[in-house]
């Protein structure tokens, strides 16, 4: 195993895990202003190091194929849909419920990719997959309400990665072009902030400023972390490692910010952690039997 890569895999998911206390330093700062400074810094940071490793060519290159573009626009969309409803969800005090799109969120690509790639599941993985509904419809049944923010963290992105699947450029790449598509709407808006006298950068304390700005910096290193990390370790040690970001908000929601968590909460939370937990084990034990299967001798059908 790489440790390397490891450690580089681990750090980019406990990243993900904490992001709810950078929100929450910002939780003066209106959601839609925070999400286009965190769209801004991320395309100039990107920018440059696609500069930086002269693969500015490549990516302008694609922007003349009409298809790629409308791809990457509905990309664009959706990524930005996820992160505008996370920072609000987090500062609006319901990081418990993030937590939760994230935890379904395998279970949702699965899914989608059963519907939209003709891709078949195994017997027992349409077990988990209808343990997460059943949760999920407990919850309603708990919350009075559909959980809604959970749902669309875990469809935005699950769309999002279905787009992702069938674009053509890399994760770093195609997320330049992504912020790079949202930039100018980004800017406008700051620049009409600005202008009625609403806007928070720099009109507030130089913490404030600088955490705007970094926004860029903790969404464009943990992705860059991710990718030199999928080259050196195995996808299923990955897949395992998903579930480490989604259980420090959780853990940050109940014990730091001591968002209420019921014991009907706690029932419907459970069906959606068993159905993780028997995913896992199958897609292991799946895994196991293939590489374990003899390989066929010279003339063998």
């Amino acid at each position: 195993m790489d440790k390397k890569g490891l450690l580089l895999a681990f750090g980019t998911y406990l990243i993900w895990g904490v992001f709810p206390i950078y929100w929450k330093w910002l939780k003066n700062v209106a959601a839609l202003e925070l999400l286009s400074h965190r769209i801004l810094w991320s395309f100039v940071f990107l920018f440059l190091f696609v500069l930086v490793t002269r693969q500015g060519q490549a990516v302008l290159a694609n922007l003349r194929n009409r298809q790629i573009v409308r791809m990457y626009l509905v990309a664009a969309l959706l990524i930005g849909l996820n992160w505008l409803v996370y920072v609000w969800a987090v500062n609006a005090g319901f990081i418990v419920e993030t937590s939760l799109g994230y935890f379904i969120n395998p279970l949702i690509s699965v899914s989608l990719g059963v519907l939209f790639l003709r891709e078949r599941l195994r017997p027992l993985q349409w077990l988990p997959v209808g343990l997460a509904a059943l949760g999920v419809a407990y919850l309603t049944f708990a919350y009075g309400r559909l959980p809604w923010i959970a749902l669309v963290l875990a469809f935005s992105f699950g769309i999002y990665g279905l787009v992702k699947k069938v674009a053509p450029l890399g994760s770093v790449y195609g997320l330049t072009l992504e912020t790079g598509i949202l930039f100018l709407p980004a800017l406008l808006y700051l620049g009409a902030q600005e202008a009625t006298g609403k806007a928070a950068f720099l009109h507030t304390d130089l913490i404030t400023n600088l955490l705007l700005v970094g926004a860029g910096i903790v969404t464009t290193v943990p992705l860059l972390m991710f990718a030199s990390a999928a080259h050196r370790i195995p996808l299923s040690m990955i897949g395992l490692m998903q579930y480490l970001a989604p259980t420090l908000q959780f853990l940050l929601g109940v014990l730091v910010y001591k968002e209420p968590f019921s014991a009907s909460q706690a029932i419907g939370f459970g069906l959606v952690w068993t159905a993780l937990v028997i995913f896992w084990v199958e897609n292991w034990i799946s895994q196991r039997m293939v590489r374990t299967e003899p390989i066929p001798e010279l003339g063998e059908g």
